[in-house]
This record gives structure tokens, C-alpha cells and sequence, in this order.
């Protein structure tokens, strides 16, 4: 017996999962190359040094921790801090989630609110290295904002159905 289809939005965020997947797997190779640049520099007078491999490093490393934690918000393998009692039934768990998930969601639209404040900062901004638009680093902040909202009303879906769940109590 197969098992039913996903429903759209469930396959939307799986296919933009798989998409922030593949891009964090091209920067991380992306970012070898302007590292292994400056190694080789120090060592071998003929390969030039250049300026801008330092600044793509660091934008590329700001794009690779942005997406991590898009991806860590899904998978929620993003660190948490237990701050109250481990919930015993269906209906606590619902209730725990809705307000963990909650808090990360306001986190979220903070992201989005001053993320985009910073992106139009970054887009009157040229870098004077690489030459690059400051917008291309700038708008990871709003981008990941956007993400955690969207992986979050996912889950606040999930913790929503299980606090409404009417699971017994358990007896002492």
C-alpha cells in the first residue's frame, strides 16, 4: 500500500528544502576556491595575491550559515534550551511546541522586519574589494526571516493538531 500524496504546500517546502540543500553544497564548494587561493599564495610566489578572496570567503561563509540554519529550523536541529518541564501528554507536547515554535516565528519576523531595513542599506552599498552590491549578502537576513516563517507555520500546524488531540491523561 503506498502511502497518500503530500499535500502542495508540504511538496512546495520539500522541493525549496532540497533547493537550500543543493545551494549550501555549491557554496561550501564555491568557498574552497578563493581559500585555497589565499593557502596557495603564501606559499608559491608566482600565484598572485589577491584582496577579494578574503571578502567572497566571508560572503559565501555568511550565505552558508544563513541556509544551515533555514535547514535547521525544518529538520529542528537547531539548539534549544529546555526551559520548562518535559511535557507527559499529547495535548503539553502541542502546547510546548506551539509556544517554542511561536517565540522562533517572532524571532523570524524580526529577521524579515530589520533584514529588509539592512538589504536596502546593502543595496546603496558596493563593496570596494570584489565590487559586488551589498545587497547580495545583505538580503540572506530577510531571505532567512522568510524561511523560519514559512518551516515554522509548518510546524505550529503540527503542534496546533496535537495540542488539539484528546489524548487521555495519564494517571499518576
Amino acid at each position: 500500500m503506498t502511502a497518500p500524496p503530500a499535500p502542495p504546500l508540504q511538496r512546495l517546502l520539500d522541493a525549496y528544502d532540497r533547493l537550500l540543500r543543493r545551494s549550501l553544497t555549491v557554496l561550501m564548494g564555491l568557498m574552497i576556491v578563493p581559500i585555497g587561493m589565499q593557502i596557495l599564495s603564501r606559499y608559491f610566489r608566482f600565484i598572485p595575491r589577491y584582496i577579494w578572496t578574503e571578502e567572497i570567503a566571508r560572503f559565501c561563509f555568511v550565505w552558508i550559515i544563513m541556509i544551515g540554519s533555514m535547514i535547521a529550523v525544518r529538520d529542528r536541529t537547531h539548539f534549544d534550551v529546555d526551559l520548562l518541564p518535559a511535557p507527559k501528554t499529547a495535548r503539553g507536547r502541542g502546547l510546548a511546541g506551539l509556544i517554542v515554535h511561536g517565540a522562533m516565528a517572532i524571532l523570524g519576523l524580526v529577521f524579515v522586519w530589520s533584514g529588509c531595513e539592512f538589504a536596502a542599506s546593502g543595496a546603496r552599498q558596493t563593496s570596494e574589494m570584489s565590487g559586488l552590491n551589498l545587497l547580495t549578502i545583505y538580503v540572506a537576513f530577510p531571505v532567512a526571516g522568510l524561511t523560519w516563517l514559512a518551516f515554522l507555520l509548518e510546524k505550529l500546524a503540527a503542534d496546533a493538531r496535537l495540542f488539539a488531540s484528546k489524548e487521555p491523561e495519564p494517571t499518576a
